[in-house]
């Protein structure tokens, strides 16, 4: 991991300005002040109220976002613990990343929020906020902005849902739905029993119940010590996720106070470095390579992908959930959740690291463990699911600037595959053919999805879980080689390569793939290449590329113009340390 840009300019710890902070400019202050206080007054506040510190509330609650709807409580918890501690909080909102509905995908809407985040810290009078989370990438989202704005902050995480019931099988969003969907496009069950399932997914608040992007994302947050020690897993409708909200708002109100610490200060280097291991370690969501990289950005800091590799090698998988293995989220809690984690791969660990609770890495795995960690859920380094880390990044002549493959959700036997390219142009033409019954495809092919990333009219959708051809699904195939330069959701599993860059859209090798071509893919030595003669490349090189649609205005053009590449996190460059818009 490198850092090319020195992080940025820490603020000197201030005294809490409260409702004199960052004042409107009518050119004259004393007059701001006095019409600022008018206008809190006619919400009922009195004098005294508003001369305390003031701890900002930011909630992405929205009736188009499943996972929050719980909030409100969690609100409620928050501005307890903020008023015991003798400070004022103030609920302010942000748009809402609701994962499934949002069009074409909630990625091209993470910088959005994060801005939203960023500029509303820093635009309104407060000495530090709570910034509320959960869905896939309102974590990450809500990380970046907080760390740009520059003010004492601390997250509240939603918490994961509880497992449903169906015909005696525990069900969790969304892999167990991907896993009944292949069976009903396979024919194994019906329409009415695929109807059933769809009521008995999703049955509380929270985030999906597997260790998808959501989970992964608040076990980094916490890895990361922007939350307090050992609430990432609590379930989002167990009493302890209102207590931790509580505690959050009593902490933050003392950060407040005491002008810190900052973000940048808890988010090091070091701590992302910790942050990768535990992704490793938990076996997580490739969308956490993107949102990781995106968040080491805002420091200045550059992911290296060979460290990233190297990390990989020697750190074990020990978290035994879906989507690679058979537990839930609320196993994983009560198991021993990260702590339990933690300790198993504590030598492998940077431990001078600090969270927003002042505790160090350091103490925190000093302290005993409340209770005895299980290690059904979560083995121990000695006997591990996997002896090397869950995901790893890929070079070659068909990603030469990198792909992520989540080798633990892979087909063992297709880890080292070569095989006939059957291709498709874009999602239109994917939906259009993959399942026409005279496709030309075998289980042995390698599927192959163009102009899907972050500059394409798709935004880089969770498309590269490639649906299996109909008629080799219903000839009982379950897994194929599957690669694109799209995302794939955390819940999902296969042998699936990610994040080709460069990708399609701007004329990277993926463009130049066509039917026939063959691929092979070495997870051993973390290569994808494409087994075509560099003249015939050169050649198809220099033919005209289709024109790809370009958003003319608002926020859909800037984003295709100021978008970085996978490998960077997808920010926008002129959101990262060191970075000016040009």
């Amino acid at each position: 991991m490198t850092s090319p840009n020195p992080p940025p300019d820490r603020p000197a710890r201030r005294a809490p300005q409260g409702l004199a902070g960052g004042l409107t400019d009518y050119g004259d202050r004393e007059f701001a002040l006095y019409l600022r206080r008018s206008f809190a007054r006619s919400m009922g506040y009195t004098g005294d109220a508003l001369e305390r510190p003031i701890v900002g509330i930011c909630t992405s609650e929205s009736g188009f976002n499943n996972c929050h709807r719980h909030f409100p409580e969690l609100i409620e918890a928050v501005k307890r613990g903020v008023h015991a501690a003798g400070a004022l909080p103030v609920v302010f909102p942000v748009i809402s990343l609701g994962e499934l509905f949002l069009s074409p995908t909630s990625m091209v809407y993470r910088n959005l929020m994060a801005m939203a985040v960023e500029e509303m810290i820093r635009a309104q009078p407060m000495d530090a906020v709570v910034v509320l989370g959960g869905c896939d990438k309102t974590v990450p989202a809500m990380l970046m902005g907080a760390i740009s704005a520059g003010k004492p902050a601390a997250m509240v995480v939603a918490g994961p849902m509880m497992t449903g019931r169906h015909r005696g099988e525990r069900l969790g969003a969304c892999t167990d739905c991907r896993r009944f969907w292949g069976s009903f496009r396979a024919g194994s069950i019906d329409s009415d029993e695929i109807a059933q399932i769809e009521g008995r997914l999703a049955v509380t608040a929270g985030t999906c119940a597997v260790m998808g992007t959501a989970s992964t994302m608040a076990l980094l947050a916490e890895t990361l010590g922007m939350i307090l020690p050992g609430s990432a897993a609590i379930p989002a409708v167990h009493a302890d996720r209102l207590r931790n909200a509580e505690e959050t708002g009593t902490l933050v109100a003392r950060m407040a106070r005491e002008g810190g610490p900052l973000p940048a200060e808890i988010v090091t280097p070091a701590a992302i470095r910790n942050a990768m291991r535990v992704l490793l370690a938990v076996s997580g969501s490739t969308n956490a390579v993107i949102h990781l990289a995106a968040i080491a950005g805002r420091i200045g800091m550059t992911l290296d992908l060979d460290a990233f590799n190297r990390m990989s090698d020697e750190t074990p998988v020990l978290v035994d959930l879906k989507p690679v293995g058979q537990g839930y989220m609320e196993d994983f809690h009560h198991a021993g959740g990260l702590g339990g984690v933690l300790r198993e791969i504590a030598p492998l660990l940077e431990t001078g690291t600090s969270a927003v609770s002042g505790e160090t890495l350091a103490e925190r795995l000093a302290r005993p463990l409340a209770d005895p960690v299980d290690h059904a859920v979560i083995r121990r380094a000695a006997d591990p699911v996997a002896r090397e880390g869950g995901l790893i990044a890929l070079s070659g002549t068909l990603a030469p600037g990198g792909a992520i493959l989540k080798r633990a959700a892979a087909t063992p036997a297709l880890l080292e595959h070569e095989g006939r390219a059957v291709v498709f142009t874009s999602l239109e033409d994917l939906a259009a053919r993959i399942d026409a019954p005279d496709l030309d495809v075998t289980a042995a092919d390698v599927l192959v999805l163009q102009n899907a990333g972050p500059k394409s009219p798709s935004g880089m959708p969770e498309a590269g879980y490639l649906p299996i051809p109909r008629k080799l699904a219903q000839a009982g195939v379950k897994d194929m080689v599957r690669i694109s330069d799209a995302r794939m959701s955390g819940t999902a599993s296969g042998t699936i390569v990610l994040h080709v860059t460069p990708e399609a859209s701007i004329g990277g090798p993926l463009s130049l793939v066509r039917d026939g071509d063959r691929i092979r893919l070495s997870a051993r030595k973390k290569r994808i290449d494409l087994l075509v003669a560099p003249e015939v490349l050169a050649a198809r090189a220099a033919e005209p590329r289709p024109v790809q649609p370009v958003a003319e205005r608002g926020y859909a053009r800037l984003y295709n113009e100021r978008v970085l590449p996978a490998s960077a996190g997808c920010d926008f460059d002129f959101l990262q340390a060191g970075e000016q818009a040009s």
